[in-house]
């Protein structure tokens, strides 16, 4: 199966059906598939050809959706760029994907602007959508709607698509800091969206929310699964607690996933019991850490059944899912809100074990930590242009995650740290080294170190721990307010800690696990 194909399925069994609700616009399957057709022919007649790059830098909306698919019909390669990144970070995505194509919303002009003046050099033309004027460029520029109207409706084919071919380049901070390219396959996507079908028992009554951006993962899966069983789609443009709650009544709303950062808001909202959900069946959560309160005030509160998900971008994203087993719905309300908070147990298109380092598994004991290790359909066949990260991480076909995690005897896992020295924020990847590169730029800083802390409204925060040269000053705020002029905002520091020296280790390198034990310790008593 190829992309494409989930589409065609459900224009043939539910043409006339809403299809995309997004603000006061409604399509049908029907009419959405004669806009992705319109501008697949632009793309075409503007020189995308198989495995050609078209970035996309949107706000949830139809328009990054008929983009997705456009692009998937061309058999080229879409490139979803997160918005909250720097304009250093876009050009350099832009340029080390080779994109030429990018279609872009006028919200972010300004970022499109400086990103094109430091790099997109191969960028030859910027589609924009949304409202105002169409801004111009040093490269050909047209407006999204005006543009599509001159082509047409009945899609001119490419051929040879195949389902091993790339389809999507999703880019994430690597082990330097420096973005790298997630490669997944038509096969990857397809594999992946039909295993949640049958996992989550998706149908043609669902009504998906995109709350989650869906330049992530975490909500992106759901474009091809949601369509492929002829389901709604919702766009709420950005997340605006009010607006989410209304709108998931309004529209009826049946299931959704959203990070933790986003329900831990929705439920501590003044309005959340201001409103009906009751077809509301299932919340999932997934990207960041997620406390057992937090677990427990969804269900209360939404009246509907929770699934916690852990995955990531190089998997499609789902690895595991806090699913209860038939026989454990037996058990008491606490005892299944327990394994519901698991990361829980391995997904159905994925293998999953967790090892030792001679790569053996661990006992089911919940005790012994291994290192998450994965293979099947749904994982990336590595990275763009980085043959030895590849390596790295993919070894005799098994990817190696850096989460360790202990497993129970259902075959549950929890996960209880990571290799890696990432910080999981809100659902953002941020890179420690990235982040000291900059402050080690501030002219009061002698030492370093940046590390996740834990925090109730983003799963972590960033916390940088530093020591200032001898005779020098700095504040808080200054330190934050220096980091925020240079990096995205969610990458900058929540707080600072100032220490006279940092631990090291006999090597002589600083001891981040010492730091970061004494900011855990608290949480894991609470657990435990």
């Amino acid at each position: 199966m190829i992309i494409p194909d989930t589409m065609t399925k459900a224009v043939k069994l539910y043409g006339n059906k809403e299809a995309l609700v997004c603000g006061d616009r409604r399509f049908t399957y029907l009419e959405f598939q004669r806009r992705v057709n319109a501008l697949s022919n632009l793309l075409c007649a503007k020189g995308i050809r198989k495995d050609g790059k078209v970035a996309i830098l949107q706000p949830n909306c139809h328009y990054f959706m008929e983009a997705y698919y456009a692009v998937a019909l061309r058999g080229a390669i879409s490139v979803p760029i997160n918005y909250r990144l720097s304009p250093k970070d876009v050009a350099f995505i832009l340029d080390d994907s080779e994109s030429t194509f990018l279609i872009a919303d006028c919200e972010f002009v300004q970022m499109v602007a400086s990103a094109l003046e430091g790099g997109g050099k191969g960028v030859r033309m910027v589609l924009w959508t949304g409202e105002g004027e169409c801004p111009q460029m040093r490269v050909e520029a047209m407006d999204y709607e005006e543009a599509i109207r001159g082509y047409s409706t009945v899609i001119v084919e490419e051929e040879g698509i195949r389902e091993e071919d790339v389809a999507q380049l999703y880019y994430t901070s690597g082990t330097t800091g420096r973005p790298k390219g997630v490669i997944l396959t038509h096969k990857n996507v397809c594999t992946h969206a039909l295993g949640t079908i049958g996992e989550l028992h998706i149908t043609d009554s669902d009504r998906w929310i995109h709350v989650a951006p869906m330049f992530h993962l975490a909500d992106a899966w759901a474009t091809w699964a949601i369509t492929w069983v002829g389901g709604t789609h919702i766009f709420a443009r950005s997340f605006n607690p009010p607006k989410v709650l209304e709108i998931m009544e309004r529209e009826r709303a049946t299931i959704t996933n959203m990070i933790p950062t986003m329900l831990n808001l929705l439920v501590n909202h003044p309005d959340v019991r201001g409103h009906d959900y009751s077809n509301l069946r299932v919340l999932l959560s997934g990207g960041a850490p997620i406390a057992p309160e937090v677990v427990k005030k969804i269900v209360e509160t939404f009246r509907c059944n929770y699934i916690q998900t852990y995955g990531m971008t190089e998997t499609s994203p789902y690895l595991t899912m806090s699913i209860l087993k038939d026989h454990l719905t037996g058990l008491s309300y606490e005892e299944q809100l327990e394994i519901k908070s698991k990361t829980g147990r391995e997904f159905i298109g994925v293998q999953l074990k967790v090892v030792r380092k001679d790569g053996t598994e661990v006992a089911k004991d919940e005790k012994e930590v291994g290192e998450i290790i994965v293979k099947g359909d749904i994982v990336t066949p590595g990275y763009w242009r980085l043959p030895e990260e590849t390596e790295k991480a993919i070894k005799d076909g098994w990817l190696y995650t850096g989460d360790l995690a202990v497993m129970d005897e259902e075959g549950y896992v929890t996960i209880v740290d990571r290799k890696k020295d990432m910080i999981l924020t809100g659902g953002e990847n941020v890179y420690s080294t990235e982040v000291e590169s900059f402050l080690y730029m501030h002219p009061a800083v002698l030492e370093t170190a940046v590390i996740g802390v834990p925090d109730e409204k983003w799963g972590e925060a960033v916390k940088a721990i530093v020591v200032l040269k001898e005779g020098m000053e700095a504040t808080e705020e200054e330190i934050i307010d220096f980091c925020k002029e240079r990096l995205a905002k969610y990458k900058a520091p929540k707080s600072v800690a100032f220490y006279d020296t940092l631990p090291k280790t006999g090597s002589g390198k600083i001891a981040k696990r010492d730091l970061r034990e004494k900011y855990w310790r608290d949480v894991a008593r609470r657990v435990h």
